[in-house]
C-alpha cells in the first residue's frame, strides 16, 4: 500500500499498557505485573558479589563516577567511565505461584545483558535500547530464587552521546495462568472514530496462540491532539481470567505534498525538539517521574512534537507525551550497516542479526500510544550514497508496516555534506515522509524534482530559528522543523558551546575538548531553565507576552567565540558589574510591530519588530531595562549583592526537583554568584546535585556543589515519605524546604 497516496484520513487510536496499575491474576493475591526495582545489589568490573553494595532501579551506575579526560567513552560518552557490571536478586515465590507462567520485563539495560535465574541463562538482549522479555518459568520454584543480570558496556567506543550503563530503566515481574494475553501482541484498528476494534493473541498452556477480538463503540468521540490529549481506558479479559487495563486514544492523521499534515482533519505544523534520552544530571536513570518532567520541559517550552534522538525512549516519556499532548517521531537506530566516527562496537557491529527483532521490539511496545505519529528506521546512515541502502531502508520499513496496523508515516533523518544531495532520490522514496537535517534549504528544488514528496526537517541549528519558522509555514509540503536540541544532554562534549579566545577551539568532533562534558545546543539547559533562545522560538509557534534578553558583551569575559549548534551568549540579565558606560546589547522578542525600551524611564529608543525581534544597542547603567510592545512590558532589573539561598520545588510522585537561587535582598536572582552550596536531607535520598555550566567537571553525585548564574538543582527521592532539604554556603543563612 502507497501511504503517501492515501485520499482518506487514517484513523489512528492508539493504546498504551498502564504501568502504574496492576492487575489481580486468577488468583487474587498475585498481581499480574510487579516492580523489581527493589532489593538489588551491585557490583561493578567484579564479579565476586561480597564486594556488592545495594542499590534501587533505575541505576546508571557511570554518572556516579567523576568525570575523567582519559574515559573510553571520550568526549561522545561525557568522559565517564563505562565498564561492566553485575546485578543480584533474590526472588521469593510462594507456593502459590506454582503451574503460572512468570516472566521478567526489562524496559532497558545498557547494554549486551545476560539474564541468570538460578544459575542458568534464560535470557538477554544486546541493544542497549530495547525492551525485552526473559521467559523465567522453566528456571524458577517456590521459594527464594536467585536473578543475576550481566551488563557488559566495556567495549568503546559504542556510541555517540552519553549512554549510561547498567539497569537504567524498569524491571518487572509479570505472573499470569499458563494461558494468558501476550502484552505485545496487543494493537488496534479503526475502521472509523466510532468503534475501536482492538486485537491480541492469547498464549494457551500448550504454547499455541489464539486470536482474540473485542469491538467497542464509541458514541461521541473526543479526539487526541496536543491541545486537548484526551484518553479513554477500557479493559482487555479473556474467559480464563487474565486481564490487561489499556488506555488508547482516538485520532485521525493524514499527510500530503498539497496539503501538509492534517490531525484530526485540521492543519498542523510541526515546531518540534530532538532529545536524547538521558535526564541531565541524573545522567541515564529512567525515573518515571524525571521522564514525566522531561516531557513537561518539553510542552512548556512551547513544542508540540519531539524526536526521539536516536532510539526508543523509555515508556514513561511516551505515557507523559500521551498525556501532556505531544506528538512524537519514534526512532530505532543510529545507524546501519557501517559504523560511524571509528566506533568499532556500535549498532553496525549486530545489525544484521539484530535489526529484525530491535524492530519488532519497538514497534510492538510502542504501538499502543497515541502521541507516536511517526516511525524513524535510521539517522544520518553512512552508506547512504551505497545502492543497497535503499534495500536495507525498504526492509526496515517493510517490517514496521507488518508489525503497525495503524500505517503510521515511516521516515529517517537525511543528510549530505557534499554536492551529491539529489541521488539520494531513491532512498528517500523508501520513506513516507523524508527527514532532512540542515538540508531544508533543498526543498523548493526537490519539489520541483519529486512534486508528491512531503518533507520535515528532523534535524535544524538553533540559530536558525526564524528562517526555519518561515519555511515551514510557507511550504505545504513542510510539515515541520525538529531543532537539535530541545533540551542540553551529557555527551557529544562541547556541541552548541561558545568558548572564548584562548581555549581549545573548533567543533565536538574535531578534537577532545575535556572539560567540556555536554552539550549546550537545546532550547533548554541541563536543569531545565529555558534559555532566551525558548521565548523566542515559542514566541514565533505560538504567539506570547513580549520577552527581554542580553546578549554577553564581547570582551566582558573574553573574546566570545561560536560554534556550529551555538547561539551567542545571552541571559535574561541586566546586572553586568564593572561594564557601567560600556555598548551592550538588547534584544526584544515580540509579536508587536513596535518596541520601545526605556532604562530607567528614560527612552533609550523605539524600533519595528523585524522577524519579531528587535535589536537595540545603549551603554550599560545598573537599573531598569522596561521594553513596552503594545500592551505588553517585560522588565529586567540589576541585581544587588547575594543576601539569601531561595528554594523553590517541583514535586512529582516520588522525586521531587529543588531550585537553588542565590538572591539579593528584594528577592532578585545574582546571576554573577558562584557560590558553592552544600546540601542535606533529611528523611530522603540526595540523587543528584548540579547546575547548567557544561564545562563544570565537579560529579553530580556529590553533595556540594557550585551556582552558575545564580543557580544549582537537586534531586532528592522521597521514598514515599515527608523529608526536608537543607541548603547552606559561607557567609549565608541555611534555606530549608519541606518536600511531600
Amino acid at each position: 500500500m502507497d501511504i503517501q497516496k492515501l485520499s482518506t484520513s487514517l484513523l489512528i487510536a492508539a493504546m498504551l499498557l498502564t504501568a502504574t496499575k496492576t492487575v489481580a491474576a486468577k488468583t487474587k493475591n498475585i498481581e499480574r505485573k510487579k516492580l523489581l526495582n527493589t532489593q538489588w545489589q551491585f557490583v561493578e568490573n567484579d564479579s565476586d558479589f561480597t564486594k556488592a553494595k545495594a542499590v534501587v532501579l533505575p541505576h546508571d551506575w557511570s554518572i556516579h563516577h567523576r568525570f575523567n579526560a582519559n574515559a573510553p567513552a571520550g568526549g561522545g560518552g561525557g568522559y565517564l567511565p563505562t565498564g561492566k557490571g553485575w546485578y543480584r536478586r533474590t526472588l521469593s515465590l510462594g507456593k502459590n505461584y506454582t503451574g503460572k507462567k512468570i516472566r521478567l520485563y526489562f524496559e532497558g539495560v545498557y547494554m549486551s545483558s545476560q539474564v541468570y535465574i538460578n544459575g542458568k541463562k534464560a535470557g538477554g538482549w544486546p541493544y542497549g535500547y530495547s525492551s525485552f522479555w526473559v521467559d523465567a518459568t522453566p528456571y524458577v520454584h517456590a521459594g527464594n530464587n536467585e536473578i543475576v543480570v550481566s551488563v557488559d558496556n566495556s567495549k568503546q567506543p559504542n556510541c555517540r552521546w552519553y549512554s549510561g550503563s547498567g539497569i537504567y530503566r524498569n524491571v518487572w515481574l509479570v505472573t499470569t495462568d499458563k494461558t494468558y494475553i501476550d502484552d505485545w501482541s496487543v494493537a488496534v484498528s479503526t475502521p472509523d472514530i466510532h468503534h475501536v476494534v482492538f486485537t491480541a493473541n492469547v498464549v494457551q498452556a500448550d504454547g499455541s496462540t489464539r486470536a482474540f477480538q473485542k469491538t467497542i463503540e464509541v458514541e461521541n468521540p473526543r479526539l487526541w491532539s496536543p491541545e486537548s490529549p484526551y484518553l479513554y481506558h477500557t479493559e482487555l479479559t479473556i474467559p480464563e481470567g487474565d486481564k490487561i487495563p489499556v488506555t488508547y486514544g482516538i485520532r485521525t492523521i493524514d499527510y500530503s505534498a498539497d496539503k501538509g499534515l492534517l490531525l484530526n482533519g485540521k492543519p498542523l505544523k510541526l515546531n518540534g525538539a530532538c532529545v536524547h534520552h538521558d535526564n541531565g544530571i541524573l545522567g541515564a536513570a529512567a525515573f518515571d517521574d524525571a521522564e514525566y518532567r522531561k516531557a513537561q520541559l518539553i510542552k512548556e517550552g512551547g513544542f508540540n512534537a519531539v524526536r526521539t534522538s536516536h532510539n526508543p525512549p523509555s515508556e514513561a516519556f511516551l505515557r507523559a507525551c500521551d498525556e501532556l499532548g505531544l506528538l512524537v517521531i519514534d526512532e530505532a537506530l543510529d545507524g546501519w550497516r557501517e559504523k560511524k566516527n571509528n566506533n568499532d562496537y556500535d549498532y553496525s557491529s549486530i545489525f544484521d542479526q539484530w535489526w529484525e527483532r530491535d524492530i519488532d521490539a519497538m514497534v510492538k511496545r510502542d504501538r499502543l500510544h497515541p502521541s507516536v505519529f511517526c516511525w524513524s528506521i535510521g539517522n544520518e546512515v553512512i552508506e547512504r550514497k551505497k545502492i543497497e541502502v535503499v534495500k536495507t531502508a525498504h526492509n526496515l520499513a517493510a517490517r514496521i508496516r507488518v508489525n503497525d496496523p495503524q500505517h503510521r508515516p515511516v521516515t529517517s533523518a537525511l543528510a549530505a555534506w557534499d554536492r551529491d544531495w539529489d541521488i539520494y532520490d531513491p532512498l528517500a522514496a523508501e520513506h513516507d515522509i523524508v527527514g532532512y537535517n540542515y538540508m531544508i534549504f533543498k526543498a523548493e528544488s526537490d519539489h520541483e524534482r519529486v512534486p508528491n514528496r512531503v518533507m520535515m526537517q528532523t534535524e535544524s541549528y538553533p540559530r536558525d530559528a526564524w528562517n526555519n519558522y518561515r519555511t515551514v509555514q510557507t511550504h505545504n509540503y513542510i510539515i515541520g522543523d525538529f531543532v537539535w536540541t530541545g533540551i542540553d544532554y551529557i555527551g557529544e562534549s562541547g556541541i552548541g558551546r561558545y568558548y572564548y579566545e584562548g581555549d581549545v577551539p573548533g567543533e565536538s568532533w574535531e578534537r577532545p575538548l575535556y572539560p567540556w562534558h555536554a552539550a549546550y545546543c537545546g532550547d533548554i539547559d541541563l536543569v531545565g531553565q529555558r534559555k532566551p533562545i525558548s521565548f523566542y522560538r515559542s514566541l514565533l509557534w505560538n504567539g506570547g507576552q513580549t520577552a527581554m534578553a542580553v546578549r554577553e558583551p564581547d570582551g566582558y569575559i573574553g573574546k566570545v567565540k561560536t560554534s556550529m549548534w551555538s547561539t551567542w551568549p545571552t541571559q535574561q540579565s541586566w546586572t553586568w558589574p564593572n561594564w557601567e558606560g560600556k555598548p551592550i546589547e538588547v534584544e526584544v522578542y515580540s509579536t508587536k510591530p513596535k518596541v520601545s525600551l526605556y532604562l530607567n524611564d528614560q527612552l533609550v529608543g523605539e524600533q519595528e519588530t523585524k522577524e519579531m525581534k528587535a535589536v537595540f544597542k545603549l551603554s550599560y547603567q545598573p537599573g531598569v531595562l522596561r521594553a513596552e510592545a503594545g500592551d505588553e512590558q517585560a522588565e529586567l532589573h540589576t541585581a544587588g549583592t547575594p543576601n539569601k539561598i531561595r528554594l523553590t520545588t517541583k514535586n512529582y510522585k516520588n522525586l521531587s526537583f529543588i531550585t537553588a537561587e542565590i538572591v539579593d535582598a528584594q528577592g532578585r536572582v545574582v546571576p554573577t554568584s558562584d557560590t558553592e552550596l552544600t546540601f542535606t536531607v533529611n528523611g530522603g535520598s540526595l540523587l543528584a546535585v548540579g547546575n547548567a555550566d557544561i564545562k563544570d567537571d565537579d560529579p553530580y553525585f556529590d553533595a556540594k556543589h557550585r551556582t552558575w548564574h545564580g543557580r544549582c538543582l537537586a534531586i532528592v527521592d522521597r521514598g514515599g515519605k515527608k523529608c526536608v532539604l537543607s541548603v547552606s554556603a559561607k557567609g549565608l543563612a541555611t534555606a530549608k524546604i519541606s518536600m511531600k
